[in-house]
């Protein structure tokens, strides 16, 4: 039986994650444990930084990609930044790009590219927070650390119907998760917590029936469950406006620049733009043109960011010569190789229509 303060809870879970465990290309199963297969620790921290406030079929193939390309974090701390910030383009929040690229080089500089085993020692790490520092110490080290994700949030109001609103609950909700941890076996619970979140106890219409908790579950027995976990009122989205402007050569060639390193899209390329922010509105009139040409406006562009939502005026142009403007021209036809994030591929397309097209 595993050592937990709740060891029927622990091991119904850990019976139910046995049988019914996702298969996920950075995870080590039961039956590989058993085996004496050790998780690889690159590969956890790699998947928890991709995982965070992404979807898990989403990261799978970027995953796959970057383990193609580094190997190793010695490998990943050896690659260009521009090359790492491209592999990574689509994936959203890109300052977790940045801090991966940081987090290996330090890794590889002063750990002789050994993760450190331990929630501190990890915590040390650039970019490296709570969650990720005892996610990473439960699954790759099978350190009997607290690992709260916003499945396990679920599953943990829902069991005890906790019903103070979040973010202001969670600490209440951490110290159940901690309680709940076993000392044996504490990866493969963590993982159990999030698979049955994921599988079993989701926002809408949980699979209660299916469910090693159900005979325990404080919500399932005096609530619905589907009132867990409590939020705390949103407060609407502002919005703020800008214009980007595409500009191709008559050779085929697309004018590109590069942010700069910090704030928002840090270091990811884009198409000129005017200085719009979270805060300040940018310029939206061709006026704002990074260079003087009979620009035409293509439409506008809409893509919600964590804190608003951002609409940008797209103009577009052909010219001749490939002006100066501090930036570089780059074939049209090759911009997947490019680190443009998500809003600016919409930009792209939205004055090139077959910009990104399949094949």
């Amino acid at each position: 039986m595993p050592a937990s303060p709740h060891p029927s809870l622990t091991a119904a879970l850990l019976a139910w994650y046995d049988r019914h465990h996702r298969e996920l290309p950075w995870r080590v199963s039961p039956r590989q444990r058993a085996e004496g297969i050790k998780a690889d620790p690159y590969h956890i921290w790699l998947s928890e930084v991709m995982l965070q406030q992404t979807t898990v079929q989403a990261v799978k193939p970027y995953f796959l990609k970057f383990l193609s390309l580094w190997p190793t974090v010695n490998d990943l701390a050896a690659a260009p930044v521009d090359d790492v910030m491209a592999a990574w383009a689509g994936l959203g929040y890109y300052a977790r790009a940045r801090n991966l690229k940081k987090c290996a080089e330090a890794v590889a500089a002063d750990h002789a590219g050994v993760f450190p085993d331990t929630e501190d020692g990890l915590r040390a790490l650039p970019g490296i927070g709570d969650y990720t520092s005892a996610a990473v110490a439960a699954i790759a080290f099978d350190r009997p650390a607290a690992v709260m994700d916003g499945n396990v949030e679920r599953v943990i109001s829902r069991l005890y119907a906790i019903s103070d609103p979040l973010p202001g609950s969670k600490p209440a909700m951490k110290a159940k998760v901690k309680a709940l941890t076993p000392t044996e076996r504490p990866g493969d619970f963590a993982q159990a917590m999030m698979d049955l979140g994921a599988t079993i106890c989701t926002p809408k219409r949980p699979v209660c029936a299916l469910c090693p908790f159900n005979g325990d579950c404080l919500a399932l027995k005096h609530h619905d469950p589907q009132n867990f976990p409590v939020k705390a009122a949103k407060k609407e989205k502002p919005v703020r406006q800008g214009a980007a402007f595409v500009a191709v050569s008559a050779d085929g060639n697309i004018l590109l620049r590069r942010r700069i390193d910090s704030g928002l899209l840090g270091g990811m390329t884009e198409v000129p733009t005017t200085a719009w922010t979270a805060r300040l509105d940018g310029g939206i009139s061709r006026d704002d043109a990074p260079f003087t040409a009979d620009w035409q406006m293509a439409g506008v562009v809409t893509h919600v960011f964590t804190h608003f939502e951002l609409r940008l005026t797209v103009f577009r142009t052909r010219v001749e010569t490939e002006k100066e403007a501090g930036g570089w021209w780059h074939a049209v036809t090759d911009l997947e190789t490019q680190a443009l994030p998500t809003v600016m591929k919409k930009a792209i397309t939205q004055a090139i229509p077959l910009a990104f097209a399949p094949g």
